[in-house]
């Protein structure tokens, strides 16, 4: 059985399961889609899991494309400053910010079909330049610093800011393996071999070593079970959403009812 925590103290549980779910971000921008989960209400289910005496173990439910290295880092080093043990599930994905945060577990579960890894930074954007040039519309640049409309869509990137920008990219990159080799306790070299941007599927991520084991949330509860010595009693910890988020998902509720009427 699985009790919900909410916002409320809840003891009756021994494993706390938090629920990553959705685009990683730092703070909510209220998209139509509703899918986002931000790094602080990630911090405030794991500060409350680890300051309650009867939670033992925490379980990571993750079902996440990624999202924000700065919202992954937040949530990467709370965790490892945890007492407590930490497991990660990766069910349909668990990728990019997504993965770098299960990195931080001390055992990560995969399912085997489930989509992982894809270790590397993007920085894509639309160009409207030449769509600017059919139409005859001008682009004003008005600058006080040669590179302050370096990612503008409204102009054509030149050499040099495209290199500048592939060098911050390719140091995130590299932020982003070291904490990778890091967390899994693995040498830099090994990381690097698999941070080409790649998904894996669960299976293959287990035999290159970026998952521990080919499972389920309930091989989860088994594994701590086994570890800790304990009957497990999950408790899930989801937190109390936003006015502006509750009426994000009633917008996109609506727009899906509407686009598709049944």
């Amino acid at each position: 059985a699985f009790f919900l925590a909410g916002n409320t103290e809840f003891s009756s549980g021994n494993v706390a399961i938090i629920p990553i779910h959705g685009v990683i971000t730092t703070t909510s921008e209220g998209s139509l889609t509703g899918g986002e989960i931000t790094s602080d209400s990630i911090i405030e289910s794991i500060d409350k899991a680890d300051n309650n005496p009867s939670i033992r173990a925490i379980i990571f439910d993750i079902n996440s494309p990624g999202g924000s290295g700065v919202a992954a880092d937040e949530v990467s080093q709370r965790i490892k400053a945890l007492n407590k043990t930490s497991i990660s599930v990766i069910r349909d994905i668990g990728t990019s910010a997504a993965y770098w945060i299960a990195s931080s577990t001390d055992h990560i579960f995969a399912n085997k079909m489930s989509f992982t890894g894809s270790i590397g930074v993007i920085g894509s954007y639309l160009d409207f330049s030449g769509l600017i040039k059919e139409y005859n519309v001008t682009y004003q640049r008005y600058v006080s610093g040669e590179m302050k409309d370096m990612l503008s869509p409204f102009k054509e990137t030149s050499e040099k800011e495209r290199a500048v920008f592939q060098k911050i990219l390719d140091r995130a990159r590299d932020l982003f393996v070291l904490e990778v080799a890091q967390n899994r306790n693995i040498t830099l070299k090994k990381a690097n071999e698999f941070a080409t941007g790649q998904v894996y599927l669960g299976i293959d991520a287990k035999e290159i070593g970026l998952v521990d084991s080919i499972g389920t949330k309930k091989d989860a509860i088994g594994f701590i079970e086994k570890k800790l010595n304990i009957t497990a009693v999950p408790v899930e910890y989801r937190q109390k959403k936003s006015l502006q988020e509750l009426l994000s998902e009633l917008t996109s509720k609506n727009l899906v009812k509407y686009l598709n009427p049944s």
